[in-house]
Formats: structure tokens, sequence, C-alpha cells
């Protein structure tokens, strides 16, 4: 019988409205199964159709003013780890997690990330700087507090496939900004004892950020804090967690509150040695060598490393050693070194209890080798130099 039959007699037959009721009813179930199968089953149509209300928006983005700040993109990848086994990588678009109130990651800090980059060269492709690395240290970190180790090739996946969702957030060439890449793993089990949880969600998401200092390439100072450690000697300090950069929280907004880039860590053990400055590596130049610390409290930084081998390409000697504090006063150049800013040259570094600063720019120019250094590698993460390390993976 037609529908609009049946809603002729509907006033007059109580069964009529209970027909009329249940296939209301059906057409709503239909729909309700179609979307979620449009929704959930059929993710990359969801991630290209939810992003058109944000293409207006990304449309008014000032590239050479962005900050380095978070801005919603288009889709992030995520995988679980349940029954002793990795999941496959699945796209999603909210950037909300469901967890539960005893997860491991809330109480007990397990939680683990990494830190890396991707360029838009003069030819329009699309590099990513060192991925391997990347899924490496980001192993190390899982091994240090007891979680599942991610698989370097599905880690590799995954950054090649956030990249290609949101393509168009990748900044164009000689913008200043570049496109930037969060991985993190999260213990999700929910427990109250101190254990190490059985699931996990691997997280994966990127955002376009600027310079990590507004200047850019430019001279900053730094100051000597003695009342602050960044981890113990051999505790977590080797592992890219949450804790330990919550740990440098207080000291660096100290820091930042009296005028300087950030707070000079020393040796948490002898308060002696030259540990990490603020949370990236320190590096120092002279007689044409490369010193940077030897410690079990730095995280070994994958720019650092980068920056050894390109210093012996360039002809200087590499050491990596412990450093006193005294010998601050002989390097002719000194860097901070990290993914966010690459290099971060240091103007000086004052020591406040001893009444001291060590200076190492007169005239707040960066030192010479220091932007040898500096360019040389921001060369190969766009391209303009041959990648014979085999650091560099294009995007296709």
């Amino acid at each position: 019988m037609p529908f609009y039959k049946i809603y002729e007699r509907k006033t007059s037959n109580n069964e009529t409205c209970s027909i009329i009721k249940n296939i209301l009813l059906l057409h709503l179930s239909t729909l309700i199964n179609r979307v979620y199968t449009i929704l959930y089953e059929d993710s990359s149509w969801f991630c290209a159709s939810t992003n058109l209300r944000k293409r207006k928006k990304m449309e008014k983005i000032n590239w050479s003013e962005l900050s380095f700040g978070y801005m919603p993109t288009d889709c992030n990848i995520r995988c679980s780890y349940k029954d002793g086994a990795w999941g496959k990588l699945e796209k999603h678009t909210d950037e909300y997690l469901t967890l539960h109130m005893a997860a491991t990651c809330l109480h007990y800090g397990q939680e683990a990330f990494e830190g890396l980059k991707a360029f838009k060269g003069k030819d329009g492709k699309i590099r990513v700087f060192r991925i391997d690395e990347n899924a490496k240290r980001m192993q190390s970190s899982c091994d240090g507090i007891m979680m599942a180790k991610f698989p370097i090739e599905k880690f590799k996946e995954a950054v090649i496939m956030v990249i290609k969702e949101n393509e168009r957030f990748v900044p164009p060439y000689e913008s200043g900004a570049s496109l930037y890449i969060r991985p993190l793993i999260i213990g999700m089990s929910a427990q109250v004892g101190v254990n190490a949880a059985k699931e996990y969600q691997f997280i994966l998401f990127v955002t376009p950020v600027g310079p990590y200092f507004k200047g850019g390439f430019q001279t900053t100072p730094f100051v000597i804090f003695r009342e602050y450690d960044r981890a113990a000697p051999l505790g977590t300090g080797t592992y890219k967690i949450g804790g330990n950069y919550a740990a440098s929280l207080l000291a660096g907004q100290k820091a930042h509150d009296m005028g300087y880039s950030n707070c000079f860590y020393l040796d948490a053990k002898e308060k002696k040695y030259i540990d990490e400055c603020g949370a990236a590596n320190f590096f120092g130049i002279k007689n044409n060598t490369y010193v940077t610390p030897k410690s079990t409290s730095v995280l070994p930084s994958i720019t650092n490393k980068s920056l050894m081998v390109l210093a012996k390409e360039l002809g200087m000697k590499v050491e990596q050693r412990p450093i006193p504090e005294e010998e601050l006063s002989t390097f002719e150049e000194a860097g901070a070194c990290g993914t966010a800013a690459v290099i971060s040259p240091i103007e000086r570094i004052d020591d406040l209890e001893k009444n001291k600063s060590y200076i190492f720019s007169s005239d707040g120019k960066p030192g010479v080798m220091s932007e040898k250094l500096y360019k040389k590698l921001r060369a190969i993460q766009y391209g303009e130099e041959p990648d014979k390390y085999g650091w560099i993976t294009i995007v296709e």
C-alpha cells in the first residue's frame, strides 16, 4: 500500500498508526546504518569530506607568521595494541581521545612521544628528516618505561600516511614554516596498582609550525640554575617521555621571566658538568672541534647526531665527552640543538650564583661554524644539497 494511503487512514485506525511507526523506524535504522558505513568504514571519504569546512579557514593562513603552536588539521592516525599485538592503522578526524580515568598514562606516566618535521622543497617535493631514527628512539623510550614497542616499518607507514592526508598543510618552500609531526604512545589499561599497562594506543598528528624562536636563527641568552634538575643520572633522562619535560617547566618559566631563552642544566649528581640547554642538547666549538656532552641523563638528539656527522664533513674534529662548567670559557661558539629549532646559537650563559657570564657572541651574531652547520643541515632537509647519508624520505 502506498505510504500516502496509509497516512490518510492513520487517524481512524490505531493499527495503521503502528504500521507507520514501524516503517519510520525501519527507514531511520537504514539511514543510521548507511551513515555509520560512510563515516567509519570508508574513513578516507570521511577525512576528505569533513575537511571542506576547514578549507576556508586554511586559505587565510599566513605561513610566514605561523607560531610554534597547534593548529587543527584534517586527519590523525591511530593504532591500538591489544592481546599482545598492534592492530591496523586507522584514520580519524576527531582531535579528542576517550580514556579510562584509571589509564596508566594518567597516573604512572606511561607516555612516550617523538617530534620530526616535513619540508616542501623548491622542487615541490615533500621531504621528511630521519624517520628511522625517530622510530628507533621511540622504541628505546618504550623499553625504558615498559611499554609495547611500535614497529619501525609501521611507524614509517603511519608518518607517510598522515602527511598525505594533510598534504595541504605542508607550508610552501621558503615560508620559514614546516609541518611538525608528533607521534605518541600512551598506556590505556585501567589500573590502580603500579604496573605496566596491557593495552596501548599509538597516535600521530601533524600541525604546521613557524620557527621555534620567533626571531629564527639568532643568538639568545641562557642561565644556569643549580637548584633544578631535569633528570636523574641513571633515571629516564635518555628517554623522550612527558615526565622529563614536566620536570623542566618550572625552571624554564623562571628563566623566561628573567629574560632568558631557557635554563641551562648542570649534571644532577655533582653539579659540575654540562648537561642540557632546556630540552635541547648543547654543543660548543673551539679549535676547529665540535664538543658535546656525554651524559647518562641527556636525551640523544637526532639533530645533534646529524650535526656531528656534518661537522666531520666540514673538516672539524668531534668530541662527545663530559664538559666541566669551567670549560665554557674556552668555547668560541656555543649552541642548543634539536628538532624544533635545529640550532639556537647561544649569546651567553649567565651563572648568577657565581656572578659570572660566559660570552660566545659579543655582537649578537651567530658564530661562523654554527651558521655553516645550520645552513648545511637545512639545505639537506629542503633537498637543496644531495642526501648522501640517506636521511631523507620523499613522500610520493
